[in-house]
């Protein structure tokens, strides 16, 4: 199990790289100088989540993304509002972006940390949900930013990495090592 008080999870560890200068500074994110090494860091904790359906399938929203001009097909994920615990800022995040709610924060596990890129001295907060098909069929409006809300089998999240279709690097990460985990965790039951 993680450990939540994870110091990498809230704050820079590298405050031995001085001078820190901010480059850059919007409602999101800083840029920041770092005693030569440059950083682009969140203004809030960020948390992604993993929701599995039924334990078969995966939950994601396609989401339109001006930067790069296209759809991508991503985990529900977001930033804490002022004074929220990871956990629900999760909660929310799952509800806003997939139109399901979960009131039981206890069903959101913490999953161990990844990082999207080593420019992000904070790292994001991961967690996993199960769901089932009928809180997954009786989902309500979502986000206006998210076009649609998909499952996918398995196998054709597998497949839709091969090929491309879902390509944000941390969001795969976090699928391929749940997916290696539970392919593992069978494994050694045989």
């Amino acid at each position: 199990m993680p450990n939540i008080d994870d110091p990498r999870l809230t704050i820079p560890q590298c405050d031995f790289l001085q001078p820190v200068k901010t480059v850059h500074e919007n409602p999101w994110f800083s840029v920041k100088n770092r005693g030569g090494y440059f950083t682009i860091e969140y203004n809030t904790p960020q948390v992604l989540i993993l929701p599995i359906l039924d334990n078969k399938a995966i939950v994601m929203v396609r989401v339109y993304r001006p930067v790069i001009a296209d759809n991508t097909l991503e985990l529900p994920a977001g930033g804490a509002n002022e004074n929220e615990l990871p956990v629900e800022t999760a909660v929310r995040e799952f509800h806003e972006e997939t139109g399901i709610f979960i009131d039981d924060i206890n069903r959101f596990e913490m999953l161990p940390p990844l990082i999207h890129m080593p420019r992000s001295p904070v790292l994001p907060f991961i967690f996993k949900v199960l769901i089932r098909e009928n809180e997954f069929a009786s989902r309500k409006d979502h986000d206006h930013e998210i076009q649609k809300v998909e499952s996918f089998q398995f196998s054709e999240v597998i497949s839709k990495i091969i090929n491309g279709e879902i390509y944000v690097g941390l969001h795969i990460a976090i699928m391929v090592r749940y997916l290696a985990q539970r392919d593992t965790d069978r494994l050694c039951v045989i």
